[in-house]
């Protein structure tokens, strides 16, 4: 089993020359934005990356990838099995399944385990240990950094021994947005 700590496969370390895709800005997602410029950014890195790869982005993986990127929030597969039905994709589950495993495997998405779905990676290619902020008013969720929290976790497990499999640290909480519709909510 490969530890998802790691870089996706084929993931370069950001630095000169790395065009960034928005993971300066964790935030963005909480955020409004040009939302289209971001889609049409990630979805274009994606698709050079699995060209170079010698991979293709059959048009259901890539309107799998259309899907997730159309909002900052996670989704579920049959959200998005039901979506590729309206554009006349199918609508047996496999169908979902196997382009959510394609982009999941290629670093273009991410498993949200606590919500049991699916959300675009905001930085295809760049190597990054995300953590996932979700909030729970609104669904938003924002990919942040995560290379201090993985090292402390490495450093947790060795010190007890322990191997780690797969790890995935997802916060939930309130966006900005929903915090200041509901102040009575904050702690």
């Amino acid at each position: 089993m490969s530890d998802p700590i790691q870089p996706a496969p084929g993931a370069v370390a950001k630095g000169p020359g790395v065009k960034s895709t928005g993971a300066d800005d964790p935030g963005r997602a909480f955020h409004c934005h040009d939302h289209g410029h971001c889609t049409t950014e990630a979805l274009g890195r994606a698709e050079a990356l699995a060209a170079a790869r010698g991979l293709r982005m059959t048009p259901v993986r890539r309107r799998t990838l259309e899907i997730l990127l159309e909002q900052h929030r996670a989704m579920g597969a049959y959200e998005v099995l039901d979506r590729l039905a309206e554009d006349g994709f199918g609508k047996q589950p496999p169908v979902a399944y196997r382009a959510l495993e394609f982009l999941v495997e290629q670093g273009f998405a991410h498993r949200i385990r606590r919500l049991n779905a699916f959300a675009a990676c905001a930085h295809p290619g760049e190597a990054h240990r995300p953590v996932f902020l979700i909030c729970t008013g609104c669904n938003a969720i924002a990919e942040a950094p995560g290379a201090r929290v993985s090292e402390a976790l490495k450093l947790a497990a060795r010190d007890v021994d322990f191997a780690i499999d797969r790890a995935s640290v997802e916060a939930v909480g309130l966006c900005p947005a929903c915090q200041s519709a509901a102040p009575e909510i904050r702690a």
